[in-house]
């Protein structure tokens, strides 16, 4: 294990020392195509390492095309291009932005996930991974490892890890959500419940009401489904309920998808009296509502949840632990009436075959031994006091927030001057930071002069620095217009 654990300070680990060695060696052609690479015991003497750290370092490097192992013969370099795998082995180059890219809802994800690791992403919507707890997160993996009990090999359950599935219904209970362990089936994702969902519930050409703005990944996967989508205003209070309504006369949806407890990209919070007259408005129209709360964990005070009014009649409540907890074991949950979790499983069994039991017993383990709860704690009184500091930022530089978040990390805000974000967004990723353009989240493209931000991923100068400067270009009249 020491061999194979990178030092703190990031420098190559014995068995990648080996590795680069062997590349090395075949990018200068001292091992040819073909050629056997050194034994085990010589390359151990050689490099001064164990031999097992050059056992792992020949394995990588057959895993990754370089050489071949050959049973009794030992190591050779891999014919053709195999041979001449770089020192980054199959990984390749970081892709870059692609600047000329169509704005579109999945634009954002696309540059948030793509530019180099270097970059800033004031307008992504996740956490610094530095801000997640990995060390919990380890000593979770490592206490799975040990434990005999823990399934590491087998499918799951059709509706997912029991366990958690009971935890999971006592903490809805605490948002006044009443689900039984039976009406609540596991996913691998948030997005993964959305897409069962929207299978289970549209057909191509079904319309669906969405906040305008909302979370732009709602639009991209409700047209993947081939559903219309149709944008309602949305106010720091929720929905613009006559907007709504007419909404509901004139275009007779199936559905409404929305965020209720902390609204992406706004922040907002939905008020009481609006979340009563909307499930009105949905029971009058025979409506179904399919409500995330995947930022439920980041309120001090718990906003009104739709489904906790409605009793999940007409609600459905999703959620998952990636903004929260960890984006790499991904486990979402759906929690809907009784009648409706035996079809939506058949559909998860028919398109996934079950969901990892690997990352819900982790997730698990995190939820009950009060780790997540004490982390959580600290994590709100972070944010707390980034969001001051990123609102105090955003002030100076001229941007209007459009109400103050009662929790977690995103804000809406627009720019000074009629400036159009997409361009702002455009200038900005030239200098290696990812804002978030308002008509990525708006349905209707009425969002050009908002910005969406993290206060969790503003705390570097850069960001405002280049915010500022991005502004200024995207201000300045182009050649065109200068020679007019």
């Amino acid at each position: 294990m020491e061999d194979a654990r990178r030092t703190a300070d990031g420098a190559l680990t014995r068995v990648e020392q080996v590795m680069r060695i062997v590349r090395e060696r075949i990018a200068s052609r001292a091992l040819a195509a073909g050629a056997r690479v050194p034994s085990i015991r010589t390359m151990s003497e050689q490099s001064g390492v164990s031999k097992s750290t050059v056992v792992e370092a020949y394995e990588r490097l057959v895993a990754e095309g370089a050489l071949v192992a050959r049973r009794g013969s030992g190591f050779f370099v891999a014919g053709g291009a195999g041979g001449a795998v770089g020192e980054r082995g199959l990984a390749g180059a970081q892709p870059q932005p692609r600047l000329d890219r169509e704005i579109d809802p999945l634009w954002l994800t696309r540059q948030s996930l793509e530019t180099d690791a270097r970059a800033l992403r004031p307008g992504c919507g996740w956490l610094p991974a530095s801000w997640l707890p990995q060390d919990a997160v380890r000593r979770a993996l490592r206490a799975m490892a040990r434990d005999p009990r823990a399934q590491l090999t087998d499918y799951a359950t059709p509706l997912g890890h029991p366990a958690l599935r009971q935890h999971l219904s006592w903490r809805l209970a605490q948002h006044g959500i009443g689900a039984e362990p039976g009406q609540i089936a596991l996913t691998d994702s948030g997005s993964q419940a959305l897409d069962l969902l929207c299978r289970f519930l549209l057909e191509p050409g079904d319309t669906v009401l969405v906040d305008d703005p909302c979370y732009f990944n709602f639009q991209a996967m409700l047209r993947v489904h081939g559903a219309k989508v149709v944008g309602v205003p949305y106010t720091p209070n929720g929905p613009d309920l006559a907007a709504f309504e007419r909404a509901l006369v004139e275009h007779r949806p199936r559905l409404y998808v929305t965020n209720s407890a902390i609204h992406n990209p706004t922040g907002a919070t939905l008020a009481p009296a609006v979340a009563h007259r909307l499930l009105k408005l949905a029971e009058e129209h025979r409506l179904t509502i399919i409500e995330d709360d995947i930022f439920a964990d980041f309120e001090t005070d718990p906003a009104p949840r739709l489904a906790a009014f409605d009793g999940l009649a007409r609600v459905i409540a999703i959620g998952s632990f990636s903004k929260t907890m960890t984006a790499a074991a991904r486990c979402g949950y759906i929690a809907a009436r009784a009648d409706w979790i035996e079809p939506i499983v058949d559909l998860k069994l028919a398109v996934a075959f079950g969901n990892g039991d690997l990352t819900a017993d982790l997730v698990h383990r995190l939820l009950v031994d009060g780790t997540y709860r004490r982390y959580l704690e600290g994590l709100r009184t972070r944010l707390a006091d980034a969001m001051g500091d990123t609102l105090r930022r955003l002030a100076a530089a001229g941007l209007t927030v459009w109400t103050r978040p009662q929790a977690g990390m995103l804000l809406w805000a627009r720019l000074p001057d009629g400036l159009d974000a997409a361009q702002v967004a455009r200038e900005a990723l030239a200098d290696g930071v990812v804002l978030a353009p308002g008509n990525v989240f708006s349905a209707t493209r009425s969002a050009g002069e908002y910005l969406r931000f993290n206060a969790s991923q503003c705390n570097r100068p850069k960001v405002y620095e280049t915010l500022q400067r991005a502004m200024e270009r995207a201000a300045a009249p182009s050649a065109w217009e200068r020679v007019d």
